[in-house]
């Protein structure tokens, strides 16, 4: 061993040089994808390699692609069928997803179209009662005109979705947080149930609201994954993408020739947008959570609302939560008991976009049954126990300061809250009608004014 070799041995004793040992990562490595890094790492180390060595991943802009013989034979011949650029996105994504073949289209929506033609008339789907807008709206269309059968039901109990299924079940499709109630389902024993009941029925999960930085349904069982890129994975909202995730390679064939038939996959440049947002899913995802959480207290334990978010330790499905995921995510609800009042804080929210969607850097609320969710009718929103007042805020990466505040005065302009001199507190559901109106003209006079934190008992105020 020569001098330097020992020196070197000395000072980096306990420093795995090689990359043999390295640590646990908060998404274990797996053999299948070729990961050896912990997952924050992996987002943005992308392997490429052109005859220029270019550091960025280069735009195939091309429809076609020149051949070398008269019989065709390359890699590359349309980019309907294929692109350079979108190949290295779905390699990348392959990896931090822990799958062995990850495909990208041209929206969720369109993830989800792609896994439904797997369905033949008379198949049987079995879902959830909570479920994104979307989703609900292409399920109704298949059964409508696909002679396809499905079935809602809670899916956060397992025996009831066990009872649900049948030989005929062909598709399991969940969420997990569900949107807008944020209830958690147990993805685990759910596929154990199905495979176990049609082991060629598929589960399909929808892993939409925590990634791939917090949650890998293939590990727990399921079939396919699939996600809107356009939310976290892109983080700006600046394309439309869908992403599916397999491990069956000929499941991963099936899908393929569907995008490849319908022409859905997604083009070179939001792919090329696409692989530069997932490289900062990592810090994104860590500063939109704790916001969340600040935010989550606040309107619980400050104000009194009732709030859903599993990173609450009141949510009835917390350690379910945490015991398949590592971490609680960025979107969370809460209801007031007056659809009106709910549209007065939307309405007076100023850092907080009014808008549909969730995973950009921008804070946004909505009113899930007026915006998301209004393409499932109100008859059924009530059968399936979605409160028409609850407020959806799907939090980015502002100062959590700076959010908070602009909430206070939008529920203190609301009439949401009363302004007393310890904080602000919920209005309840019982408060008299003149109550509630006086403490609207309160909130838009303090509108007008500007808001201030209530002086405490017995401190003089300032010159």
């Amino acid at each position: 061993m020569s001098a330097s070799e020992s020196l070197k041995g000395k000072l980096f004793q306990n420093v795995d040089l090689d990359g043999h040992n390295l640590p646990p990562s908060p998404a274990p490595s797996s053999p299948r994808n070729g990961r050896k890094y912990a997952l924050a790492t992996e987002l943005v180390y992308t392997e490429s390699s052109d005859q220029y060595n270019a550091s960025s991943v280069p735009i195939y802009q091309s429809a076609t692609f020149k051949q070398t013989s008269g019989g065709g034979g390359g890699e590359y011949d349309y980019t309907r069928s294929g692109n350079p650029t979108r190949t290295h996105l779905e390699r990348h994504l392959a990896k931090i997803m822990n799958a062995r073949r990850a495909l990208v289209v041209s929206s969720g929506m369109g993830a989800l179209d792609v896994i439904t033609r797997l369905l033949r008339p008379g198949d049987e789907v079995v879902t959830g009662d909570d479920l994104y807008g979307g989703t609900n709206r292409l399920l109704k269309y298949l059964a409508t005109n696909g002679g396809i059968v499905v079935h809602h039901v809670d899916t956060t109990d397992p025996e009831v979705v066990k009872a649900a299924l049948t030989p005929k079940t062909a598709m399991v499709l969940l969420e997990t947080p569900t949107n807008p109630l944020i209830k958690i389902v147990d993805v685990p024993t759910i596929a154990a149930h199905t495979h176990s009941v049609n082991p060629a029925a598929v589960v399909a999960v929808d892993n939409t609201m925590l990634s791939p930085m917090l949650f890998n349904p293939l590990d727990a069982g399921a079939d396919i994954v699939y996600e809107s890129g356009t939310k976290y994975l892109s983080g700006h909202h600046d394309l439309m993408a869908g992403v599916l995730a397999v491990n069956e390679p000929a499941l991963g064939d099936k899908l393929y020739f569907s995008i490849n038939a319908s022409g859905c996959g997604l083009s070179p440049f939001d792919s090329w947008l696409l692989l530069r947002g997932i490289k900062t899913l990592g810090v994104r995802m860590e500063k939109q959570q704790a916001n969340a959480q600040r935010i989550a207290e606040f309107l619980q334990h400050d104000c009194g609302f009732r709030v859903r978010y599993p990173g609450l330790k009141s949510h009835p499905q917390y350690d379910l939560h945490w015991s398949m995921a590592r971490g609680a995510g960025a979107v969370l609800s809460f209801e007031t008991g007056d659809v009106s009042v709910s549209e007065r804080i939307v309405e007076s929210a100023r850092l907080w976009a009014i808008s549909v969607s969730f995973g950009c850097v921008n804070s946004l609320i909505s009113m899930p049954c007026r915006m998301s969710h209004a393409s499932i009718d109100a008859k059924t929103r009530a059968e399936r126990n979605m409160p028409e007042d609850i407020i959806r805020l799907c939090v980015g990466i502002e100062d959590v300061e700076d959010l908070i505040d602009d909430l206070k005065r939008a529920l203190v302009q609301a009439g949401a809250v009363t302004v007393t001199m310890n904080g602000i507190r919920a209005l309840s559901a019982g408060t008299p009608k003149d109550a509630a109106q006086e403490s609207v003209e309160q909130g838009q006079q303090i509108a007008a004014d500007g808001f201030k934190e209530p002086e405490a008992a017995g401190t003089a105020p300032e010159q």
